[in-house]
């Protein structure tokens, strides 16, 4: 598979320059943004845009975000949690998540139930949070 850096140098530079203001986003929320072209196995973005849906997971600034980005290949594992918006069937993929920049977002495609949110929560403190205890044991809370 042949990557494309330099077309997604491009497209990175015209978002870094965009003059748009940060949307209406919360918590929950499935966006459009452009991941970009990657390497090795960290998630890529497709179309000529580089984008993939992500979930909204936690708003940490004014235009700042950390998210989970998705994929509608069905995977299996604690690092997946399977979602279902607008009828097709999506796995959040919570080993990628990432921090970005408003900037990266295209546009709103929906929004998670609240039990969904909730298993993509639990999922996210057993991989991080249960994991970071089991090596540090004097950051339980």
């Amino acid at each position: 598979m042949e990557k494309r850096f330099g077309q997604w140098f491009e497209v990175k530079e015209k978002l870094h320059s965009g003059t748009q203001h940060a949307p209406y986003v919360n918590e929950g929320d499935i966006w459009w943004f452009s991941v970009g072209e990657n390497i090795g196995s960290e998630i890529n973005g497709k179309s000529k845009i580089f984008t993939r849906p992500a979930i909204i997971y936690k708003k940490l600034a004014h235009g700042f975000y950390l998210v989970i980005p998705t994929t509608s290949q069905q995977k299996d594992g604690s690092w997946y949690i399977g979602i279902r918006q607008q009828g097709k069937e999506m796995w959040g993929c919570l080993h990628q998540i990432r921090t970005i920049d408003f900037r990266r977002l295209w546009s709103r495609m929906g929004r998670i139930d609240d039990e969904e949110w909730r298993a993509l929560r639990a999922g996210f403190r057993r991989l991080y949070c249960e994991t970071s205890e089991k090596i540090f044991p004097a950051f339980r809370s």
